[in-house]
């Protein structure tokens, strides 16, 4: 009797055997990472591989044939162009300026969150909006804010006395600030902090909580005033996580030309240009692919570099 019930219970049919073979982790695993790696395949693995093969070619928006080999002669014609060094240095030095502001503004609103205030909730929800808006609404609200007539900031300042011809800025009553070399590339890092400072914060505050509580009250009761907890406590053992927001922000940005498209179109001049926009520009308006993919994937071995710098870092901070 014992062995019918037995055999009675045992899982039969398709289903069955389904069920019993997803109860194995590496079953369970694999159908799991699947999505994840087919969408990485599709694209970002295929279309870098075309970007390569479109790169060695003579390929234009008219004839995207890629039948004729013309080997590293995109790369030195792109390199040779005065836009290039300037497109490089922009793209390097606003992922820079946004990182460092980033990682200094982000501890700083991870102390904030992590502490219980009235109206927390709000804040947060508050916080969230810049990441939130769509880029483009973000970039168009940005511009009406910097427009060099109209701008609302400029009226606060000369209502201020700091616009005008009696301000420390100048006898303008206009700053200009998409117009300037530096003023744009100072907005464009401006609103590249705005918009990614809440995601930022949101994966250091992830490992600002997993910090005992314990250790800090302790370190308080030893007499550890607030910089000394920071800088000998939390930064320490937020060391890894630092080290992914850093990396995750510095690869958004980057890549990122939306800001760019939308506040300042690469000027005034080639003042702000960026090695993504200039590759749309080339690739899909001047309907040169060949050039195009050229620039796309001269950061590519930088960020490879830098990626595989700072993983090992996180790793092994994370095992210290």
């Amino acid at each position: 009797m014992k062995e019918g019930t037995v055999a009675h219970d045992r899982p039969t049919g398709l289903m069955a055997r389904m069920a019993l073979a997803l109860e194995r982790p590496r079953v369970l695993g694999t159908l799991m990472l699947a999505p994840a790696v087919l969408y990485v395949v599709a694209f970002v693995a295929v279309p870098f591989f075309i970007a390569i093969a479109l790169s060695v070619s003579d390929a234009t928006v008219g004839n995207p044939q890629i039948d004729t080999f013309v080997g590293l002669d995109n790369f030195i014609s792109v390199i040779s162009q005065d836009a290039f060094g300037i497109a490089l240095r922009n793209s390097l030095l606003i992922t820079t300026l946004t990182v460092l502001i980033l990682l200094v503004l982000a501890t700083t609103a991870v102390e904030l969150l992590a502490r219980e205030f009235r109206g927390k909730r709000l804040v947060q929800v508050l916080f969230m909006i810049p990441w939130a808006m769509p880029v483009a609404l973000s970039a168009i609200t940005w511009l009406w804010l910097l427009d060099s007539q109209y701008s609302p900031i400029d009226w606060v300042l000369v209502q201020l006395g700091l616009l005008g011809p009696d301000g420390p800025f100048g006898p303008s009553r206009n700053m200009f600030y998409l117009g300037r070399e530096w003023l744009a590339i100072g907005s464009v890092v401006f609103v590249d902090v705005w918009r990614t400072l809440p995601l930022a914060t949101i994966i250091v505050l992830a490992g600002r909580l997993s910090i005992p509580r314990e250790r800090i009250e302790q370190a308080q009761l030893d007499g550890a005033g607030f910089f000394r907890v920071l800088f000998r406590i939390i930064i320490p053992a937020l060391a890894p996580v630092l080290t992914v927001a850093i990396l995750f922000t510095a690869l958004l940005v980057i890549g990122e030309m939306s800001t760019i498209a939308l506040l300042t179109r690469g000027g005034p001049g080639h003042a702000t240009q960026i090695l993504p926009y200039w590759a749309y520009l080339k690739g899909i308006n001047s309907g040169d692919l060949a050039q195009g993919a050229a620039i796309a994937l001269f950061l590519f071995p930088v960020l490879l570099a830098a990626a595989i710098v700072a993983l090992r870092f996180a790793y092994r901070a994370g095992r210290d």
